[in-house]
């Protein structure tokens, strides 16, 4: 009778050993996952920070040569020196996020004044300027939506059960800091002289 209740004891003691090795063997390869999840984040996010000072170097020729043609807009000039400044001067996805914006419609206004101005359409600088510019733009759409898909991926994966549980214990949280269409892209800009 002893040896079946020191077998019945080994056994329990085996079931809870197993279920404690088999519950920590989840912790840890979650873990793993969203220590890389949350690595692709940031080297995502590092690829679009790139290609977001690519357009901030272009922009001081850009509005340089479209100064020479355009000189009463000052207040545009002014708008996307700003904005520029405001971009570069941001340090967390959510300031440059939002400093982006301002630098997306700051851009479209100037834009659009070199609309109004053929010989500066047809000045080969400008030209190639705006070429850069188109690319580096297409650029930027493609790191901006890897990047919410990347930032996606991390959220979903550390908000599903039982991921949500070590993500909790583990200290991970849901990153917000999505791009998204800025309320000034909605509107074409306008030019009044």
């Amino acid at each position: 009778m002893m040896r079946r209740g020191l077998w019945i004891a080994v056994a329990v003691v085996a079931v809870i050993v197993l279920a404690g090795l088999l519950v920590f063997g989840s912790f840890v390869s979650a873990q793993k996952q969203m220590v890389a999840k949350q690595e692709a984040v940031r080297a995502q996010w590092s690829n679009v920070q790139a290609v977001l000072q690519r357009r901030a170097d272009l922009i001081p020729n850009l509005v340089a040569t479209v100064k020479g043609y355009a000189t009463h807009e000052e207040t545009v000039f002014a708008d996307v020196d700003k904005a520029r400044e405001s971009l570069l001067a941001a340090h967390d996805p959510q300031s440059q996020i939002r400093a982006n914006g301002q630098l997306d419609g700051a851009l479209g206004r100037l834009l659009a004044i070199a609309e109004n101005y053929p010989n500066l359409k047809a000045n080969e600088n400008f030209l190639q300027l705006q070429d850069s510019l188109e690319g580096t733009e297409n650029r930027i759409a493609v790191e901006r939506r890897r990047y919410n898909e990347t930032l996606q991926d991390y959220n979903t994966f550390i908000g599903q059960i039982p991921n949500n549980v070590w993500a909790h214990f583990a200290g991970f949280k849901p990153n917000t800091a999505y791009f998204e269409a800025s309320p000034a892209s909605q509107a074409a800009p306008q030019v009044h002289f």
